[in-house]
């Protein structure tokens, strides 16, 4: 009998399922990219910038990186559909010296990293309502929500991928519903709210203070590149992953215009710098604000409950993608063989996932909200850059390329790369000890790669 065309076959062992259409694909987009960002960023790039207009640049800026980066994504992740993202598209555009320390550093910052934020802002969002207000009560809640949906998503990859579209349906009605509310019922709304605060200037594009406002807008958009992860387990990878990065970057920068217009109307940019964040951690969200003079307490109870809506679906499309990048370091023997095991019935990585949630557990329990989004968006800017400058190398190799391939090359690879090296230092002035704390994670690598996988692994220089 012939071999089912949805798995991934190796005659040795279970292979990945291809589980996931388009839908769900871009589902994971959208999904895992709005998730706490859009409640409580306003307020921290509100404190940075000082003034309505450099806010409203720093999320402009962010999102027209985040579509360079997305493209040049999209053109990888057509040229490359296999499970892994940017390990694979290091691994063939550099070296496997190379993706191995992306892998070594996203196994243990980024991905636990990233998972742990959604579930220690999930938790604190829910603490009003669920009596958990103790720190430690939160804490509790936080890793167990890491553990109830990591444990989801080692079910068949098609249940999670149905989960994550039904959590991001419901994450979209509930934000354009709050949208929606502030602007035709707050009496408190008014398009005055955008030439409030300090009058702005265009010299303060260039300051150290608006390239922070730029990183922390920057997390909100932070997920485009989770999808490609499990590319192999979408149907007809080489054209629905591209499809899936566009369509779903597009949705999301039209949820953040629609909810932050919201944010900004309904809320004097004054009352947004004292919203919920490091800074003022007792006090209410902004999106919160916005809907307190026309809900009250009711409406603050509905913003949590949309804000837990939508960092759950954040949470579970991280975990779901994030854990086949061990798997395929493993399988091409660049971290333990017993991580490249694969389920015979669910055809999922389960270890790799439940070693991804051990470390996301150990995270939740030990930084705020902030402090974590902090080391995801320095470790990430790196990797980001190295893989969009490798179609470079990828282009003059491979010329008879006939899948999705990005307009205006090599403006916007070269473009992006650059603005990747202008956010490392940017994160680096702003934040040095976070930077510090991922750069010497990242070397801590080294050893590791040269002690036990240089030579061992069947992958070489290509």
């Amino acid at each position: 009998m012939a071999p089912d065309s949805n798995v991934l076959v190796d005659a040795a062992k279970p292979g990945l399922s291809r589980g996931l259409g388009l839908k769900d694909a871009t589902a994971l987009v959208v999904g895992t990219i709005i998730g706490t960002g859009i409640f409580l960023k306003a307020a921290v790039m509100a404190q940075m910038a000082q003034n309505i207009t450099a806010v409203i640049l720093a999320w402009a800026v962010a999102a027209v990186l985040s579509a360079l980066g997305a493209l040049c994504y999209a053109e990888l992740g057509s040229r490359m559909p296999e499970s892994g993202g940017e390990y694979v598209f290091l691994r063939k555009g550099w070296h496997p010296f190379v993706a191995f320390l992306y892998g070594w550093t996203r196994f243990w910052i980024a991905s636990p990293s990233a998972i742990s934020a959604y579930a220690v802002g999930t938790a604190t969002f829910a603490a009003g309502f669920m009596n958990v207000d103790a720190v430690g009560g939160r804490a509790s809640l936080a890793v167990a929500l890491v553990w109830m949906f990591t444990l989801i998503n080692c079910l068949k990859v098609s249940f999670g991928g149905g989960v994550q579209v039904a959590l991001t349906i419901l994450k979209i009605g509930l934000i354009i519903a709050i949208a929606i509310g502030v602007f035709m019922f707050s009496p408190a709304g008014d398009w005055q709210h955008f030439t409030s605060g300090p009058e702005f200037s265009w010299q303060s594009i260039g300051s150290p203070s608006f390239g922070a406002a730029v990183l922390a807008a920057l997390w909100a958009f932070d997920g485009w590149n989770n999808m490609p992860m499990a590319a192999a387990e979408i149907k007809d990878g080489q054209k629905n992953v591209p499809r899936a990065i566009i369509f779903g970057l597009g949705i999301v920068t039209l949820m953040y215009i629609v909810a932050n217009l919201a944010w900004f109307y309904g809320v004097h940019f004054d009352d947004i710098i004292t919203s919920n964040s490091t800074k003022y951690p007792d006090a209410l969200p902004v999106a919160s604000k916005a809907v307190l003079p026309f809900l009250g307490l009711g409406g603050v109870a509905f913003v949590s409950v949309a804000f837990v809506m939508s960092a759950i679906g954040a949470m579970n499309g991280s975990i779901l993608t994030s854990a086949r990048v061990p798997w395929a370091m493993a399988n091409d023997g660049l971290f333990p063989k017993w991580l490249a095991a694969i389920h015979p019935v669910s055809h999922v990585p389960v270890r790799a996932m439940l070693i991804q949630g051990v470390a996301a557990s150990v995270l939740a329990t030990s930084g705020t909200f902030d402090q974590l989004t902090d080391y995801v968006v320095f470790s990430s800017w790196l990797w980001y850059g190295l893989a969009a400058a490798g179609l470079f190398r990828l282009r003059k190799r491979d010329g008879n390329f006939t899948g999705y391939k990005i307009k205006y090359f090599p403006l916007v690879p070269g473009l992006f790369t650059l603005c990747s090296i202008w956010l490392m230092l940017q994160a680096i002035y702003s934040n040095p000890q976070a930077c510090l704390i991922g750069a010497l994670i990242i070397l801590a690598g080294v050893p590791f790669y040269l002690v036990l996988y240089r030579g061992k692994t069947k992958l070489s220089a290509t």
